[in-house]
Protein backbone atom coordinates (compact mmCIF):
# COMPACT_ATOMS: atom_id res chain seq x y z
CA UNK A 1 0.00 0.00 0.00
CA UNK A 2 1.42 3.39 -0.96
CA UNK A 3 1.31 6.64 0.97
CA UNK A 4 -1.34 8.02 -1.37
CA UNK A 5 -3.50 4.91 -1.08
CA UNK A 6 -3.18 4.96 2.68
CA UNK A 7 -4.05 8.65 2.77
CA UNK A 8 -7.11 8.05 0.62
CA UNK A 9 -9.05 7.18 3.74
CA UNK A 10 -8.70 10.78 4.93
CA UNK A 11 -8.10 12.27 1.48
CA UNK A 12 -4.89 13.99 2.61
CA UNK A 13 -1.15 13.41 2.75
CA UNK A 14 0.51 15.53 5.43
CA UNK A 15 4.21 16.29 5.05
CA UNK A 16 6.22 18.21 7.65
CA UNK A 17 9.84 19.34 7.35
CA UNK A 18 11.99 20.66 10.21
CA UNK A 19 15.59 21.72 10.65
CA UNK A 20 15.97 20.48 14.21
CA UNK A 21 19.52 21.83 14.70
CA UNK A 22 20.54 18.66 16.51
CA UNK A 23 18.15 15.72 16.80
CA UNK A 24 19.29 14.76 20.30
CA UNK A 25 18.45 18.24 21.60
CA UNK A 26 15.15 18.16 19.71
CA UNK A 27 14.20 14.88 21.37
CA UNK A 28 14.89 16.40 24.79
CA UNK A 29 12.74 19.38 23.79
CA UNK A 30 9.77 17.17 22.90
CA UNK A 31 10.21 16.02 19.29
CA UNK A 32 8.40 12.75 19.90
CA UNK A 33 5.43 14.58 21.44
CA UNK A 34 5.38 16.94 18.46
CA UNK A 35 5.22 14.02 16.01
CA UNK A 36 2.47 12.32 18.00
CA UNK A 37 0.47 15.55 18.07
CA UNK A 38 0.91 16.53 14.42
CA UNK A 39 0.77 12.97 13.07
CA UNK A 40 2.42 13.65 9.67
CA UNK A 41 2.29 11.04 6.94
CA UNK A 42 5.90 11.93 6.12
CA UNK A 43 8.39 13.76 8.34
CA UNK A 44 11.67 15.16 6.98
CA UNK A 45 14.44 16.42 9.26
CA UNK A 46 17.57 18.40 8.53
CA UNK A 47 20.71 19.31 10.48
CA UNK A 48 20.27 16.17 12.54
CA UNK A 49 23.89 16.32 13.75
CA UNK A 50 23.82 12.61 14.48
CA UNK A 51 26.60 11.25 16.72
CA UNK A 52 29.27 8.78 15.64
CA UNK A 53 27.61 5.46 14.94
CA UNK A 54 24.31 7.14 14.07
CA UNK A 55 21.09 6.78 16.00
CA UNK A 56 17.45 5.77 15.77
CA UNK A 57 14.34 7.49 17.05
CA UNK A 58 12.02 4.49 16.75
CA UNK A 59 8.97 6.66 16.28
CA UNK A 60 5.92 4.38 16.60
CA UNK A 61 4.33 3.65 13.24
CA UNK A 62 7.15 5.08 11.11
CA UNK A 63 9.86 3.67 8.90
CA UNK A 64 13.01 5.74 9.41
CA UNK A 65 15.94 6.52 7.16
CA UNK A 66 19.07 8.59 7.79
CA UNK A 67 21.88 10.15 5.80
CA UNK A 68 24.57 11.15 8.26
CA UNK A 69 27.66 13.20 7.48
CA UNK A 70 31.06 11.57 7.57
CA UNK A 71 31.95 14.03 10.33
CA UNK A 72 30.05 13.04 13.49
CA UNK A 73 27.71 15.64 14.93
CA UNK A 74 27.52 17.64 11.71
CA UNK A 75 24.79 18.27 9.13
CA UNK A 76 22.69 15.24 8.16
CA UNK A 77 19.15 14.52 6.99
CA UNK A 78 16.41 12.01 7.80
CA UNK A 79 13.01 10.87 6.54
CA UNK A 80 10.27 9.14 8.54
CA UNK A 81 7.30 7.68 6.69
CA UNK A 82 4.22 5.75 7.73
CA UNK A 83 4.47 3.74 4.52
CA UNK A 84 7.67 2.07 3.45
CA UNK A 85 9.14 3.78 0.39
CA UNK A 86 9.86 1.84 -2.77
CA UNK A 87 13.49 2.99 -2.52
CA UNK A 88 15.65 5.37 -0.50
CA UNK A 89 18.79 7.03 -1.86
CA UNK A 90 21.42 8.97 0.09
CA UNK A 91 23.18 11.87 -1.62
CA UNK A 92 23.29 13.21 -5.16
CA UNK A 93 25.66 10.57 -6.43
CA UNK A 94 28.43 13.20 -6.64
CA UNK A 95 31.38 12.60 -4.34
CA UNK A 96 32.25 16.26 -3.69
CA UNK A 97 28.75 16.85 -2.28
CA UNK A 98 27.86 13.63 -0.57
CA UNK A 99 30.13 13.48 2.47
CA UNK A 100 27.99 15.93 4.45
CA UNK A 101 24.72 13.97 4.46
CA UNK A 102 22.73 16.81 2.94
CA UNK A 103 20.33 14.94 0.66
CA UNK A 104 18.05 11.96 1.31
CA UNK A 105 15.46 10.85 -1.26
CA UNK A 106 12.49 8.52 -0.73
CA UNK A 107 10.62 7.18 -3.74
CA UNK A 108 6.91 6.44 -3.46
CA UNK A 109 4.65 5.21 -6.21
CA UNK A 110 3.34 8.66 -7.15
CA UNK A 111 6.15 11.03 -6.18
CA UNK A 112 9.63 11.51 -4.77
CA UNK A 113 10.35 13.24 -1.45
CA UNK A 114 13.77 14.82 -0.89
CA UNK A 115 14.89 16.02 2.53
CA UNK A 116 17.64 18.57 1.82
CA UNK A 117 19.93 20.74 3.92
CA UNK A 118 21.57 23.20 1.54
CA UNK A 119 25.13 24.34 2.40
CA UNK A 120 25.44 27.65 4.22
CA UNK A 121 27.61 30.17 2.39
CA UNK A 122 29.04 31.19 5.78
CA UNK A 123 29.36 34.61 7.33
CA UNK A 124 32.45 35.58 5.33
CA UNK A 125 30.92 34.15 2.12
CA UNK A 126 33.88 31.82 1.76
CA UNK A 127 31.57 29.01 0.67
CA UNK A 128 29.44 31.13 -1.66
CA UNK A 129 31.19 30.03 -4.91
CA UNK A 130 30.75 26.35 -4.02
CA UNK A 131 27.16 26.88 -2.97
CA UNK A 132 26.03 28.87 -6.00
CA UNK A 133 28.24 27.59 -8.82
CA UNK A 134 28.30 23.91 -7.93
CA UNK A 135 25.74 22.81 -5.34
CA UNK A 136 22.74 24.78 -6.62
CA UNK A 137 23.38 23.65 -10.19
CA UNK A 138 23.91 19.99 -9.32
CA UNK A 139 20.95 19.77 -6.95
CA UNK A 140 18.57 21.29 -9.51
CA UNK A 141 19.88 18.89 -12.16
CA UNK A 142 19.22 16.00 -9.76
CA UNK A 143 15.67 17.14 -8.96
CA UNK A 144 14.85 17.64 -12.64
CA UNK A 145 16.19 14.18 -13.49
CA UNK A 146 13.86 12.64 -10.90
CA UNK A 147 10.98 14.74 -12.16
CA UNK A 148 11.20 13.10 -15.58
CA UNK A 149 9.98 9.93 -13.83
CA UNK A 150 7.36 11.35 -11.44
CA UNK A 151 6.60 14.55 -9.47
CA UNK A 152 9.09 15.72 -6.85
CA UNK A 153 8.71 17.33 -3.42
CA UNK A 154 11.88 18.71 -1.92
CA UNK A 155 11.83 20.27 1.48
CA UNK A 156 14.18 21.57 4.10
CA UNK A 157 16.54 24.36 4.99
CA UNK A 158 17.50 25.94 1.66
CA UNK A 159 19.62 28.59 3.44
CA UNK A 160 18.27 31.50 1.40
CA UNK A 161 15.52 34.07 1.85
CA UNK A 162 14.15 34.37 -1.65
CA UNK A 163 12.51 37.80 -1.65
CA UNK A 164 12.62 40.92 0.51
CA UNK A 165 9.39 39.90 2.22
CA UNK A 166 11.10 36.69 3.35
CA UNK A 167 13.21 38.40 6.00
CA UNK A 168 12.60 41.17 8.50
CA UNK A 169 15.54 43.42 7.53
CA UNK A 170 16.29 42.97 3.82
CA UNK A 171 18.16 46.23 3.26
CA UNK A 172 20.65 45.47 6.01
CA UNK A 173 21.28 41.93 4.75
CA UNK A 174 21.54 42.29 1.00
CA UNK A 175 25.25 41.34 0.99
CA UNK A 176 25.06 38.83 3.82
CA UNK A 177 24.99 35.05 3.51
CA UNK A 178 21.49 33.79 2.91
CA UNK A 179 20.41 36.90 0.99
CA UNK A 180 23.10 37.53 -1.61
CA UNK A 181 22.03 38.09 -5.22
CA UNK A 182 23.79 34.85 -6.18
CA UNK A 183 21.87 32.73 -3.66
CA UNK A 184 18.56 34.35 -4.59
CA UNK A 185 19.31 33.72 -8.26
CA UNK A 186 19.69 30.03 -7.44
CA UNK A 187 16.17 30.06 -6.03
CA UNK A 188 14.94 31.92 -9.12
CA UNK A 189 16.42 29.15 -11.25
CA UNK A 190 14.38 26.52 -9.40
CA UNK A 191 11.18 28.45 -10.01
CA UNK A 192 12.13 29.08 -13.64
CA UNK A 193 12.52 25.31 -14.02
CA UNK A 194 8.86 25.00 -12.98
CA UNK A 195 9.09 24.17 -9.27
CA UNK A 196 6.57 25.84 -6.94
CA UNK A 197 7.16 27.51 -3.56
CA UNK A 198 4.13 25.95 -1.87
CA UNK A 199 3.81 28.51 0.92
CA UNK A 200 3.61 31.42 -1.51
CA UNK A 201 0.74 29.72 -3.30
CA UNK A 202 -1.37 30.45 -0.21
CA UNK A 203 0.28 33.41 1.54
CA UNK A 204 1.53 36.46 -0.36
CA UNK A 205 2.31 38.76 2.54
CA UNK A 206 5.40 39.50 4.68
CA UNK A 207 6.14 38.63 8.29
CA UNK A 208 6.23 34.84 7.93
CA UNK A 209 9.56 33.39 9.03
CA UNK A 210 11.06 29.98 9.83
CA UNK A 211 14.39 30.89 11.47
CA UNK A 212 15.29 33.43 14.15
CA UNK A 213 18.64 34.31 15.67
CA UNK A 214 18.92 33.27 19.28
CA UNK A 215 20.29 36.74 20.04
CA UNK A 216 18.32 39.82 21.11
CA UNK A 217 15.07 37.93 21.65
CA UNK A 218 14.54 37.86 17.88
CA UNK A 219 11.95 35.09 17.92
CA UNK A 220 9.67 36.83 20.37
CA UNK A 221 10.01 40.01 18.33
CA UNK A 222 9.54 38.08 15.05
CA UNK A 223 12.76 39.38 13.52
CA UNK A 224 13.44 36.39 11.35
CA UNK A 225 14.07 34.82 7.96
CA UNK A 226 12.04 32.40 5.84
CA UNK A 227 14.70 29.93 4.73
CA UNK A 228 12.83 26.62 5.16
CA UNK A 229 10.58 25.55 2.31
CA UNK A 230 8.46 22.83 0.78
CA UNK A 231 8.96 23.01 -2.99
CA UNK A 232 6.78 20.93 -5.30
CA UNK A 233 6.59 19.96 -8.95
CA UNK A 234 3.93 21.87 -10.91
CA UNK A 235 1.93 18.66 -11.40
CA UNK A 236 1.36 18.57 -7.63
CA UNK A 237 0.15 22.18 -7.42
CA UNK A 238 -3.52 21.32 -8.11
CA UNK A 239 -3.40 18.75 -5.29
CA UNK A 240 -2.21 21.22 -2.64
CA UNK A 241 -4.78 21.84 0.07
CA UNK A 242 -2.67 24.05 2.31
CA UNK A 243 0.90 25.07 3.12
CA UNK A 244 1.91 26.43 6.49
CA UNK A 245 4.57 27.42 9.00
CA UNK A 246 4.31 26.05 12.55
CA UNK A 247 5.92 29.08 14.15
CA UNK A 248 5.00 28.12 17.72
CA UNK A 249 6.82 24.77 17.65
CA UNK A 250 9.89 25.05 19.87
CA UNK A 251 13.03 22.95 20.17
CA UNK A 252 15.18 24.55 17.45
CA UNK A 253 16.07 27.98 16.14
CA UNK A 254 14.03 26.90 13.09
CA UNK A 255 10.36 25.99 13.11
CA UNK A 256 8.62 23.27 11.07
CA UNK A 257 6.99 23.90 7.70
CA UNK A 258 4.46 21.69 6.01
CA UNK A 259 1.96 20.96 3.30
CA UNK A 260 -1.19 18.91 2.97
CA UNK A 261 -2.19 17.58 -0.42
CA UNK A 262 -4.71 15.24 -1.98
Amino acid sequence: MTVLKNAAKSGTVKLISWNVNGVRAAVKAGLRDFVARENPTILCLQETNAPAGGMRLDLPGYHEFWNNAVKPGYSGTAIFSKEKPMAVTAGLGIKKHDGEGRVLTAEFRDFFVISVYVPNSKRGLERLPYRTREWDRDFLTYALKLEKRKPVIFCGDLNVAHREIDLANPKANVKNHGFTPEERAGFDAMLAAGFVDSFREFEKGPGHYTWWSRLSDCRARNIGWRIDYVIVSPKLRPRLKRAYILKDAKGSDHCPVGIEFR
